[in-house]
């Protein structure tokens, strides 16, 4: 792989190019049926990204290969490498949970069903954008990224998402170093772009999510995905190239011990490769292996013995019979072409340890009723895809050290952890965990559990909202219907009923013309949640100002 960035392709730039029409389009008022043609712009993004991932995912691997081969050389830019794949795949995550964040809003669904709907049509080959129903709201979308601000600053959703953008390609720049000039990052969102009016200038967080419709936030934010990692792959690319990936040179002849794993169960073998690194694989070494080697007299002690190897390679294997630390070391002995012997001392270790399994739940140690709860699951010294995982009183799903885990009832759960190695499948322990239902959220008034309330602060925040207080977990309750009860002038309560979790014009209104040391309640609260509705009691609210 050359330092060449990752060119657009013609299919990417349709892309663009169709995106750019529809939005035009969408702004001259055209009828909704142009609005089908953004699920053909998101469906070949999405696929994009797919191919584009995989692309990324296999400069990985050759980074691994040279990495193996030439550790020394190589392993400042492959930790570079691990780095840039860290920062892009949470700036990924923070971009599809804002993509989740406003379906689930404008749909009245939580993340988690938005996200679990994504994957399912995605494995029936279906269009995601076809099964929303208000692809052409704008309202909520720009609440969600705006807040109370009009230029998309502050603390709003959109500056943050901006934010971590600017922090990213400050990463890669600095991960870059003498090289930051030769890659273009893209992501140009600290550029001014021209209004819509032609008199002026706007930032990135306006021209991009203010006013505009559901269906092209989700095209766009697909298409900051795409752009993501094609700033990834460019990294890893200059990453790559700058340490002669393809050419190397071996300036040193040395012994090499390659092991299956330096981790092993009693009972199990430790087996590894030595060899001499850039050796002629026409003439094989004699490789004697003892417990240790004297790296000055080059004499190996303990019980030495000879190896047999092929093409250059001979293979130590041993049981793993005594827990702990186990030390060997030997010589490599091989003739040069003017027929004398050299020898290359070598020396390593591996560790021997008992079958344990770690089970730790992502957020606490326990289950809770009727939500996924996420689960890491890993044996040390075990390859995450040869973990076998089970659980009674629950089901599990997941794989690759990362599970979900679903509870209905019952006081505990227990899950049994086995490792399948090529003796066999290995028990490696079990973790037990508590079940409990889901505590009841708190109401919550503009921010806050009721109290003293200036009219400002109550217009800034019209809203009714359910809170899991001191809980730590990705879950969300919102609020479907209240009842504002205030009195009217001859001393009478009214109700007036609400839906949705925003106060309406009339409430609006009442509040606007209170005085001081008025009273309101927020009555017959109900929030809808993962494991049904939930009654939130009241909210009282004095006037102080």
């Amino acid at each position: 792989m050359g330092s060449k960035n990752c060119p657009e392709t013609p299919r990417q730039r349709m892309i663009s190019m169709m995106y750019l029409v529809l939005t035009a389009l969408l702004a001259l008022n055209v009828s909704k049926d142009i609005l089908n043609a953004f699920v053909v712009v998101n469906d070949s993004i999405v696929e994009t990204n797919r191919i584009f991932k995989a692309k990324v995912d296999g400069n990985y691997s050759m980074f691994e290969e040279a990495y193996a081969l030439t550790p020394d050389k190589v392993r400042e830019n492959y930790e570079k490498s691990k780095i840039v794949k860290d920062e892009a795949d949470k700036l990924v995550a923070i971009i599809e949970a804002m993509k989740y964040d406003i379906v689930g809003i404008v749909e009245d669904k939580t993340p988690e069903e938005v996200k679990a709907m994504e994957a399912a049509l995605a494995a029936e080959g279906k269009s995601f954008l076809t099964e929303i129903d208000n692809k052409d709201n704008y309202d909520k979308p720009t609440q969600y990224f705006f807040g109370s601000s009009e230029d998309g600053t502050g603390s709003c959703q959109v500056a943050v998402l901006k934010d971590a953008i600017v922090s990213f390609k400050k990463k890669m720049t600095d991960l870059l170093g003498e090289y930051a000039s030769s890659v273009t990052l893209g992501l140009n969102v600290e550029k001014e772009f021209p209004n819509m009016e032609g008199d002026g200038t706007q930032n990135w967080q306006v021209t991009n999510f203010y006013h505009t419709i559901l269906a092209a936030d989700v095209v766009l934010l697909n298409k900051l995905v795409l752009e993501v990692r094609n700033a990834e792959a460019d990294v890893v690319a200059q990453l790559y190239s700058a340490v002669s990936a393809k050419d190397f040179t071996f300036d040193k002849v040395g012994a090499k011990v390659i092991a299956k794993s330096n981790y092993v169960l009693v009972g199990d073998d430790y087996e590894a490769e030595i060899f001499v690194a850039a050796y002629d694989s026409k003439q094989q070494p004699v490789i004697v292996v003892g417990s240790s080697v004297d790296s000055t007299t080059l004499e190996v002690s303990g019980d030495a013995k000879t190896l047999e190897g092929e093409n250059g390679v001979g293979i130590y294997k041993v049981p793993g019979s005594s827990i702990g630390e186990q030390k060997f070391g030997g010589v490599i002995k091989v003739t040069s072409k003017s027929g004398g012997e050299q020898k290359y001392p070598f020396s390593s270790s591996y560790i021997v340890a008992a079958p344990s399994a770690t089970v730790s739940a992502d957020k606490m140690n326990v289950f809770y009723i009727g939500v996924d709860n996420p689960v890491t699951i890993s044996a040390p010294g075990v390859p995450t895809d040869k973990v076998q995982p089970s659980i009674s009183g629950g089901s599990l799903s997941g794989g690759n050290g990362k599970y979900i885990v679903r509870v209905t009832g019952g006081s505990k759960a227990v899950i049994n952890v086995s490792a399948n190695l090529e003796g066999g499948s290995r028990s490696m322990g079990s973790a037990e965990f508590r079940i409990k239902p889901l505590p009841t959220p708190v109401a919550y008034v503009a921010g806050r559990n009721g109290g003293n309330y200036s009219k400002a602060e109550l217009l800034a925040s019209p809203y009714v909202t359910a809170v899991l207080e001191n809980f730590d977990f990705d879950l969300r309750y919102n609020v479907a219907s209240y009842t504002f009860v205030y009195k009217n002038a001859a001393g009478d309560l009214i109700d007036i009923p609400g839906s949705g979790y925003v106060f309406n014009q009339n409430i609006k209104t009442i509040i606007q013309g209170a005085r001081r040391g008025d009273r309101f309640w927020v009555d017959n609260i109900v929030a809808v949640g993962p494991t049904g509705n939930k009654n939130l009691g009241s909210v009282s609210i004095r006037i102080t100002q």
